[in-house]
């Protein structure tokens, strides 16, 4: 058994889904729209630039979370899972998916995006397995606070390896699917690095390093 690990936004799914949360609260008026869209537009276009703090964004964006109870935060996670998860959904990614469970391989989403949002949708996908960012829960109340190690960048790696060391397995073998280059240092720990439908930046490294590129948009992998 082989490790296929999987990035979530714009890989598995067709957008970002935590940039997607965002615009599910302000249409739902839940923050103040002006300021908060604005925010979010930064800190999207941060990431997607090499240029995002983790902690700043991860502040700004677990707020939300603290001011309601966890059990409406459930019902409108519910509606954000229908009205803004299920279009981003890809047959392609579903495919590969299936794919490397026929092969027997042990499927992981590993993801920057907090596990309050990607929980569901890594349900909705049939993945057991999930490495997120873990927003601290206190007194069943989420406290604008995570637990551990940011899961971005070279966070993946730290996160990946306590993971990999509890479940007593290792990278031989492994896959890895990203669209970003912020992905980069977790692209070159693994044994078989790939690019789906890669920004600008990994698009480059992949093709001078020869590593496979695909679509899940536009093509069956």
């Amino acid at each position: 058994m082989s490790l296929a690990l999987f990035d979530l936004d714009n890989t598995l799914i067709a957008g970002d889904s935590d940039h997607a949360w965002g615009q599910f609260l302000v249409e739902r008026g839940l923050v103040d729209a002006a300021e908060y869209k604005k925010s979010n537009d930064f800190y999207l276009q941060a990431y997607q630039d090499g240029t995002l703090d983790i902690h700043e964004y991860l502040a700004f964006s677990l707020a939300p979370l603290t001011r309601h109870p966890l059990q409406q935060l459930h019902q409108w996670r519910e509606e954000f899972m229908r009205d803004k998860i299920e279009p981003l959904l890809l047959p392609h990614a579903e495919a590969l998916l299936d794919q490397h469970r026929q092969q027997g391989d042990r499927i992981v989403i590993i993801t920057a995006t907090n596990f309050f949002i990607t929980e569901p949708i890594a349900a909705r996908l049939g993945v057991e397995d999930l490495i997120a960012v873990r927003p601290e829960i206190l007194d069943q109340r989420y406290t604008g606070r995570i637990t551990g190690t940011p899961c971005f960048r070279e966070g993946k790696i730290t996160c990946l390896e306590e993971w990999l060391a509890t479940e007593k397995l290792d990278l031989t073998g492994s896959h890895f699917y990203s669209d970003s280059h912020n992905d980069l240092p977790l692209l070159l720990k693994v044994d078989h690095p790939v690019a789906v439908d890669p920004d600008a930046q990994l698009k480059a490294h992949a093709e001078q390093a020869g590593w496979p590129i695909l679509s899940l948009r536009n093509k069956a992998p």
